[in-house]
């Protein structure tokens, strides 16, 4: 229950802080995000460890940011 209630509140957290980023450049946004999805899924694969969420964190903003280069 814990880790399901930890789950929840970053995502939350994450969805709320999205939100404010109006004023990004669409690969800024693209980073966040990856970030963001990363963090979550290094969490739930981490089996809730801190690590986890940084290394997944670091590597979804990463692929995100590449996604959006990409793109132009």
């Amino acid at each position: 229950m814990n880790k399901r209630l930890i789950l929840v509140s970053i995502i939350a957290t994450s969805a709320m802080s999205l939100g404010a980023c109006g004023h990004m450049t669409s690969r800024e946004k693209s980073t966040a995000t990856g970030a963001v999805v990363g963090g979550v899924a290094g969490t739930v694969l981490g089996g809730g460890s801190t690590m986890g969420a940084v290394g997944g964190a670091a590597v979804g903003g990463l692929i995100g940011n590449q996604i959006e280069r990409d793109k132009k």
